[in-house]
This record gives C-alpha cells, structure tokens and sequence, in this order.
C-alpha cells in the first residue's frame, strides 16, 4: 500500500509516494549538483509517479536550478568568512550546538516523511579534505539511523570513502554505512575502504560515478592547444590541519610556475574549477601570472565565472587537455574525453584515473613537482588523438554501467514488476 506524510509528520494511507535526495547540494560544488543532476533526471525519467525533494545545502539554488522543493540540510550555517574575535567565536560554537540539537530533531522528521531517501554520489563518508565529525558525518549518521527507526529505505549510491583516522568521524561514518538499506560505491578503493573499516561489503557492488550518465557536451571553439587548469584550494587532508597554510602555499606556487610555463610555451590557459570556494586561489594564481607577464593577451589567459553544471561542462569542452586537482574536475575532464592528467590529492582520484587507461598521468598534489609535472604534461599532449579514443570508449562502457546501477536502485527501492507504477519497498 502506498503511503506519504500526514499532518502529524507520519504516514498516511492512500497517498502518492515521496522520494527525498539528500546531501551536500546547491552550496557551489558543481561536481556534487553533477551527481544530483543525473539521479534525478533517473527518477524523473524511470519513476514519474514519485513526489520529490530535496534536503541540502543550497535550498534556493536546488528549487530553481532543478524545479525540485528543497529544505535547508542544517539549521544553523554560519557565515563565511567566519567572523574573528572571541566573542564571534564564542557566537559561533553557541549557534553549533543549537544547530545540531535542532538537526537532531529535524532531520529525523524529514526522513519521517518519506518512503525512501537517496544519497546521490559524492564522497559523503571520506575524510580526504578538512572535516569535523559533527558536519557532514553527524548529518550521514543521523539520515540512516532515522531510516531504520521510522522504516525508510536509505540508498548510498556510487559513494566515496576512504580509511578514516579520527575517532569519532570513523564511528559515525561506519554506522551510517551499516544502517542504509542499499550501498554500492564508485570505485574498488572506496569498498576496500569500508571492508578495511569493519564494515561488511560482500553484497556492494562497484558502479561508475553517476555522472557518467549525463549527456555529452558539444565542442566549444578555442585556441588550438588551450589547457584547462581546474584550480582547488587545496590544504591537504583532515589529517593535515597543523601544516595546512603550507602545503596551500607550495601547491599554489607550483601550479602558477607550471601555467607560466604553459604560457610561456604558446600554450593559451583557462583557469576554472568545480566549486565556488576556490575562487579566491583562482584569483591569487591569475594575478600572479599578470605579473609575470605583463600585457598578456585576454585570448592567452581565460577566466570565466562558472555557476552551473553547463557552464562548467562547455569550459571543459573548450580546451584541448586538462590538468586538474577536483575530483569532479578531473571527471569532466575524462567524461568529455580530454586527455586529462589529475594532480591527485585521495585514492579515488588514482582509482578513477586507472579505471579510465590513465593511471600513467597521475602527480601527488601534496608534492607537486612542476618539472615531472613538465615532463608528464608534454607526454600527455603528445599522446593526444589515441588518448581521446580511448576515453571515448571508455565513456561509452561507463554509461552501460552507470545504467545497470539505475536499474539496480530501481529494483532495490521499487520492486514492482512495473517500477513506473510500484510504490516504494519499506524497510522489513
């Protein structure tokens, strides 16, 4: 029997049934509205008698960008830059705790409401970039605890993880794991991972990341011989937060002698990145160039603003190769099949690199080494024409397989014979 929320927050019978998406969505990461992008258009497509919506981070950009009503994923989200000063501080850790006593209630009626909740890709249980376990690990814990106390299937879909070390964010993680109804993740690192944790994963399957299903990207004109340099505010890993500042400093010093000498080998550079938070390095890097070359041509170095997935995905298609730190950079870069070479920062960014035929093209981001980065780049472009067969062919595979992955979901969250017509399975 179908059901949906009544008036006191529980089920009622005879109504249609609802869907929520849930994650780190609409906060200017372009890579995680990716993800978002290609399960909803899944849903839509696959089961259009579904009533959905979202809870996340970027409400108002979620509603508008894709038509979908959309709550605020926490209730407290201080400002950024975060306001100095021990009374600021002091304001700050007073509004975190109200929040996440307020989340401890919301999130769970939310999750009420609904017959099934996906989580849409993205590296939700890793700890590859700077994280505090009562963020992001508090939110998963409580999304999939909820789920099975109020009887709603939580689906974990081509996820990401990676061995945690701190304590608390390991416990919470793995909990979350444990407590969805359906799990499979984007590649054999981010499995191995969760097994490594203690964490049984003998029925998760691997699937490629959900954004291999979105459609292509027509070419875009450019300067022959443009590369794409996808720019992140990298400061390490969570591990990584005493020597932060430094390793910014030395991969943004690296990055910029690499693109001068880009620059200064006829190459015509394009700055951009996934998510809007590395803005500011973009910034510091393109300065630094005009310096360097005073009178440079606009044509030679190229930023453009990047708000939307498209704009993003038509930046790609205007370049010849990538070089790129982001994660969802570097898989734009190979989804559109540029020879791409990744300046990796986690695993999953080798793993992603192997599973394409790139592995020789990967460099550390914590020792970037702007000579063998050179020496790569030159091998890179050399290889051009037989690289971007290759990637298209292995496109094609990943789309095949990122459709098994759809149809799995379906069979795991609608079971009818018919999923256009069969309500949502609840959790035994």
């Amino acid at each position: 029997m179908t059901t949906a929320a009544g008036p006191s927050g529980g089920k009622r019978a005879g109504a249609e049934s609802r869907a929520g998406l849930f994650g780190l969505l609409g906060q200017g990461n372009l890579g995680n509205d990716g993800s978002l992008e290609a399960v909803l258009g899944y849903l839509r497509a696959a089961h259009p008698q579904l009533k959905l919506d979202a809870l996340c981070s970027g409400p108002a950009l979620v509603a508008a960008r894709y038509q979908l009503p959309a709550s605020r994923l926490r209730w407290y989200d201080p400002a950024r830059p975060r306001p100095q000063g021990p009374a600021a501080r002091g304001r700050r850790a007073l509004g975190m705790a109200a929040g996440l006593a307020v989340d401890t209630v919301r999130i769970p009626a939310w999750v009420r409401r609904h017959d099934g909740v996906i989580v849409p890709g993205m590296g939700v249980l890793e700890s590859t970039v700077p994280m505090r376990p009562w963020n992001t690990p508090y939110a998963m814990f409580l999304l999939c605890a909820s789920g099975r106390l109020f009887g709603t299937k939580v689906a974990l879909v081509s996820v990401g993880t990676n061995v945690i070390g701190q304590r608390l964010t390991r416990r919470l993680v793995t909990s979350a794991a444990r407590l969805a109804s359906y799990r499979s993740f984007r590649d054999t690192v981010s499995r191995d991972a969760m097994h490594r944790m203690g964490v049984d994963i003998s029925a998760d399957i691997v699937y490629p990341d959900v954004v291999f299903s979105l459609p292509a990207t027509r070419e875009e004109p450019h300067l022959p011989g443009t590369v794409g340099i996808g720019v992140m505010d990298y400061s390490g890993a969570n591990e990584d937060r005493g020597h932060g500042d430094e390793l910014r400093s030395a991969y943004v010093a690296g990055l910029t002698r690499f693109a001068a000498w880009l620059i200064e080998n006829g190459r015509p550079v394009r700055l951009f990145t996934s998510d809007s938070a590395d803005e500011p390095v973009i910034a510091r890097i393109a300065d630094a160039l005009r310096t360097l070359h005073p009178g440079l041509a606009p044509e030679r170095l190229i930023i453009e603003p990047v708000t939307s997935l498209d704009e993003l995905m038509r930046q790609t298609a205007a370049v010849d190769t990538v070089v790129a730190t982001r994660y969802h950079n570097v898989l734009y870069g190979l989804k559109l099949a540029r020879p791409t070479l990744s300046i990796s920062y986690a695993a999953k960014h080798d793993a992603l690199m192997a599973e394409m035929g790139m592995s020789r093209y990967c460099h550390p981001a914590k020792t970037l080494d702007v000579a063998r980065l050179i020496e790569q780049f030159t091998e890179l472009e050399s290889r051009a024409p037989e690289l971007r067969q290759m990637l298209a062919e292995r496109n094609a595979a990943q789309a095949r397989q990122v459709g098994e992955q759809f149809a799995a979901l379906s069979a795991a969250l609608f079971p009818a014979s018919d999923p256009r017509l069969g309500p949502l399975a609840r959790v035994p």
